[in-house]
């Protein structure tokens, strides 16, 4: 099932209503990581000095050209971490295209689906922003102790809160908070897998860009096939 939603979702990158919400959701996120990037470069250079006496070499320039191009590095290792947030943040504002963009292909015969309002969706995403800020500090230092673990923890982790986050915010498009509570409870693991589906290419550069629209289009998919498995016949 898991597996079905995502290839459907993929199948549809091609659609130029699915295309254009893609492009646009990896340009906000390129965006926002250039956005950080700048910000922490202004960091580096406030508190480096651009010359400095080192032991025994006397003084050595250009400290501050150094490691802004260290930071560069510094940053894109961070950005495997940074994409998990970044998906988090821009969930809230594409859902409804690409949901409606897949249930008007797939689930045409159903009726118009209740939209989040704005205020709803940013609050949802708001709120999620910040437990992932928060698990994700946490698990920053557990991850030495993981060694070689590492991704594994990364993305079960980051899977749990992405599939909670991915499923609620679509379920919620058609079902009452409580109905939506019950059905990813009797589906926790389900959706706990589905999220470190999502949670694992984020880790890639380049292909995290367009997994937030990906995901959103995967549980719009898989919160279907749920829905239908737990109606009674």
């Amino acid at each position: 099932m898991i597996f079905s939603a995502f290839f459907q979702a993929l199948g549809q990158l091609g659609d130029r209503r699915f295309r254009r919400v893609v492009l646009l959701g990896v340009l906000l996120a390129l965006a926002l990581l250039v956005a950080v990037y700048a910000g922490f470069l202004q960091l580096v250079w406030w508190l480096t000095p651009d010359q400095m006496e080192i032991p025994f070499v006397g003084q050595v320039t250009g400290v501050e050209t150094l490691l802004g191009w260290a930071s560069l590095l510094v940053m894109l290792g961070l950005s495997v971490f940074l994409m998990v947030p970044v998906a988090a943040a821009f969930t809230g504002f594409f859902l409804e295209d690409v949901a409606d963009a897949v249930e008007d292909r797939h689930y045409a015969h159903l009726p118009p689906a209740k939209p989040l309002s704005f205020g709803e969706s940013l609050r949802q995403s708001v709120n999620f922003l910040g437990v992932v800020l928060a698990v994700n500090a946490v698990a920053l230092f557990l991850y030495p102790l993981a060694g070689p673990a590492v991704p594994l923890l990364f993305w079960a982790v980051n899977g749990f809160l992405l599939g909670r986050e991915y499923f609620t915010l679509v379920a919620l498009r058609r079902l009452t908070p409580e109905a939506t509570r019950d059905l990813r409870r009797r589906n926790s693991g389900r959706l706990w897998l589905a999220g470190i589906l999502m949670a694992a290419p984020l880790s890639v550069p380049i292909l995290s860009l367009v997994i937030p629209v990906l995901g959103v289009a995967t549980f719009t998919h898989l919160f279907h096939k749920l829905a239908a498995q737990s109606s009674p016949p």
